[in-house]
C-alpha cells in the first residue's frame, strides 16, 4: 500500500458565500504537492469590518509549504474566485492557469497590483490537459453568469475528482458556453472519484431556467416604460447586460453604460474574442441630448454598493444624470445575503422621487448562474461519483447538498474552512482542523484578523473615544490640568455640563491624590487616567468610552 495520500482542504467558501479558495495536494503526508483552484474576496461590512477595503484568505498554512506549490488555477473571473489573484501572487509566486477571458481579467489585477502578468498563463480547454507535479488537469467549460467559466478535472494517481466551480445547466445561455451533457458523459465514463460540487441553490427546488427565458419579460417590461429606464445588474454578467441592450434597442431607446466594472467586462469579453455582437452604445456624454423617453441606462451598483452609479443616482445624481418621478429603475439581479440593507435604502430612496422599482420578486427579469437543486441531482446523476464533497456555501448549503447526495446512495461529508480531507480511500475522512483567520485589505496595507486594528475600530464606533493629555514637569508635577478631547460622544453630560470640563476636572483632581510610584510610572498613570476617564463618563452619560492617553513630561 502507498503511502502517497490525496487530500483536499477549502482555505474560503466552505461555509460562506465568497471568499473562494481550494487546496489540493497529493504525495506522502508532510511531502505532499499541492494545487490551488481559485483565490477569491469577499466584501467588508461596516457592522463586523469597518473601514476594510477587501477580505483575503488566510494563506498561512500553504505558505508555511509554499516550495511544494505547483500552481493556482482560476475557474472563472467573478470576484469571490479571482479577485485575491493581484494581491497574494507576490506571497505565492507560483504560475497561474485560466481560460482566455479568465487570463485578460487575471492579467489587469496583476497590473493594477504591479506584479508580473507573464505569471499568467492562458490555457485551452478540454480534452487538452496540462501536468502539474502529480496532477493532470483541465479546465472544461460550463454554464455560468460570465464568460469561460469552467470546472476543473484533476486526475491523480489515486483516481479521478471534478471541481465544478459556479456552474449550471443552461444550453441556450446568451453568452459563453453552453452545459454540454455529452462531454461531461465522457469525463465520468472512466468513474469519478469525488465531485466537489457547488451548493448555492440546493434548497431552490424548481428546475433552473435559461438566460434566454427572460428576454421577452425584459423587452416587454422597457417597451412599456414611458420615460427615462436604468437597469442594475451584476457588471461581470455580460449575458445579462447583452439581453438588455438589446431589450433597449428594439425597444428604440439608445443605450449608455455607467460604471467603470460593467465597461471593463464588455472590454475583456471583446478583446478576449468571447463576445462580437454586444448592441451599440453611447457615451454618457452624448446620453445627456438623448431624449429621457428614448434612453436605457445600464449602471453597476446592483448590490447597494455606496460608490457605485445606482447608489449615486439614488443620491441624487451621477454625471449629469438624475433621475425623475414615472422614471423606471430595474433590478435585473439577485440580493446577495448581507446585502439587503444597502439594496433596500437604494429603493426607498427612488421611492421618495417618485421612480418606479421592479424587483426581481417574480423571477421574470433576472436567473441564477447557479444549478438549483434539480440541476444538482441531475450533475450527480451524470458523473456517479465515489463520493461527493459539498462547496460554495454557507454551512446549511454544505449540509443540505451532503445530505441530497446521501439519499441517493452517494456518500457524502461536509468539508468547512480549515477541514483536511483525506479522499484517499473509499470513505471520506476528516484528516485535521486548521484554525483559520481572514487577511484584511485596509487601504494598501494587509492586516489578519488578529492585530486588533478592526476590533479596535469597532469598539471605538460603539463606545465613542477619549483622548487624555497631561504635562509634566521636571519634578514630575503636573503642569496645568489634564487636556481632554472627544470623538463619537455626547457633548454635554445629564446635568448639561460640557463633558470634556467634567473629566478635565475630574482626572486633574485625581492626579493630585495618586500616588508618587504611580506619577513616575508611565504605565501605572496611564492605566489610572483610563480607568478614571471611563468612571467619569459613565457616570455622567452612561457610556465606558475608549480612552488614549498622552503623557509629555520636561527634561
Amino acid at each position: 500500500m502507498s503511502a502517497d495520500h490525496l487530500i483536499y482542504m477549502p482555505l474560503g467558501g466552505a461555509g460562506e458565500i465568497g471568499l473562494n479558495s481550494y487546496i489540493y495536494g497529493f504525495g506522502p503526508p508532510n511531502k505532499e504537492r499541492f494545487i490551488i483552484v481559485d483565490l477569491g474576496v469577499s466584501f467588508p461590512d461596516m457592522e463586523t469590518t469597518p473601514g476594510v477595503d477587501l477580505i483575503l484568505p488566510d494563506l498561512s498554512w500553504i505558505m508555511k509549504r509554499r516550495d511544494r506549490l505547483e500552481g493556482i488555477l482560476i475557474t472563472h473571473a467573478h470576484e469571490d474566485h479571482i479577485g485575491a489573484i493581484g494581491h497574494l501572487w507576490e506571497d505565492l509566486r507560483v504560475p497561474v492557469y485560466c481560460r482566455a477571458f479568465t487570463a485578460h481579467i487575471a492579467r489587469l489585477k496583476m497590473n493594477d497590483a504591479y506584479s508580473s502578468e507573464s505569471s499568467v498563463n492562458t490555457v485551452e480547454q478540454w480534452p487538452k490537459t496540462l501536468s502539474l507535479g502529480p496532477f493532470k488537469v483541465g479546465f472544461v467549460p460550463i454554464s455560468h453568469s460570465i464568460p469561460e467559466s469552467s470546472s476543473v478535472v484533476i486526475d491523480t494517481p489515486v483516481g479521478r475528482l471534478v471541481h465544478t466551480g459556479d456552474f449550471k445547466i443552461d444550453e441556450t445561455p446568451g453568452v459563453g458556453e453552453p452545459f454540454s451533457k455529452e462531454v461531461w458523459l465522457d469525463i465520468a465514463k472512466g468513474g469519478v472519484k469525488a465531485l466537489i460540487c457547488d451548493s448555492t441553490n440546493v434548497f431552490s427546488k424548481q428546475k433552473g431556467r435559461s438566460e434566454a427565458s427572460i428576454s421577452s419579460s425584459i423587452q416587454e417590461l422597457i417597451e412599456s416604460a414611458e420615460k427615462l429606464v436604468v437597469a442594475t445588474t451584476f457588471g461581470s454578467n455580460v449575458a445579462r447586460l447583452k439581453t438588455l441592450a438589446e431589450a433597449g434597442i428594439k425597444s428604440g431607446r439608445s443605450v449608455c453604460l455607467l460604471g467603470r466594472a460593467m465597461r471593463r467586462m464588455i472590454d475583456a469579453s471583446v478583446e478576449s474574442g468571447v463576445l462580437s455582437d454586444f448592441p451599440p452604445l453611447i457615451s454618457p456624454e452624448d446620453a445627456l441630448n438623448v431624449p429621457r423617453q428614448n434612453l436605457l441606462i445600464l449602471a453597476t451598483g446592483s448590490q447597494g454598493e455606496r460608490r457605485a452609479a445606482t447608489a449615486q443616482l439614488a443620491n441624487g445624481k451621477y454625471r449629469g444624470f438624475s433621475l425623475q418621478e414615472g422614471d423606471l429603475f430595474i433590478f435585473s439581479s439577485k440580493t446577495i445575503p448581507g446585502n439587503e440593507k444597502g439594496v433596500s435604502r437604494i429603493i426607498n430612496q427612488f421611492s421618495e422621487m417618485g421612480v418606479d422599482v421592479v424587483e426581481d420578486d417574480s423571477g421574470l427579469y433576472h436567473v441564477s448562474g447557479h444549478a438549483n437543486r434539480p440541476d444538482l441531482e441531475q450533475m450527480h446523476k451524470i458523473i456517479q461519483p465515489q463520493f461527493l464533497i459539498p462547496m460554495h456555501g454557507e454551512h446549511r448549503h454544505l449540509r443540505e447538498h451532503s445530505k441530497l447526495a446521501s439519499e441517493k446512495g452517494i456518500a457524502s461529508i461536509v468539508c468547512p474552512n480549515g477541514n483536511i480531507l483525506s479522499l484517499s480511500s473509499n470513505k471520506p475522512t476528516i484528516l485535521e482542523k486548521v484554525e483559520l483567520g481572514r487577511l484584511y485589505l485596509d487601504g494598501s496595507s494587509k492586516v489578519t484578523s488578529t492585530e486588533g486594528a478592526v476590533r479596535d475600530r469597532i469598539r471605538m464606533a460603539l463606545n465613542g473615544l477619549v483622548i487624555v493629555t497631561i504635562l509634566l514637569d521636571e519634578k514630575d508635577d503636573l503642569i496645568g490640568d489634564p487636556w481632554c478631547e472627544t470623538k463619537g460622544l455626547p457633548l454635554v453630560t445629564n446635568s448639561n455640563a460640557p463633558l470634556i470640563d467634567c473629566l478635565e476636572e475630574d482626572l486633574g483632581q485625581l492626579i493630585g491624590r495618586v500616588d508618587p510610584d504611580v506619577i513616575l510610572n508611565n504605565d501605572k498613570l496611564e492605566e489610572v487616567l483610563k480607568r478614571g476617564a471611563r468612571q467619569t463618563c459613565k457616570s455622567e452619560i452612561g457610556k465606558k468610552p475608549e480612552v488614549s492617553v498622552i503623557i509629555s513630561r520636561l527634561a
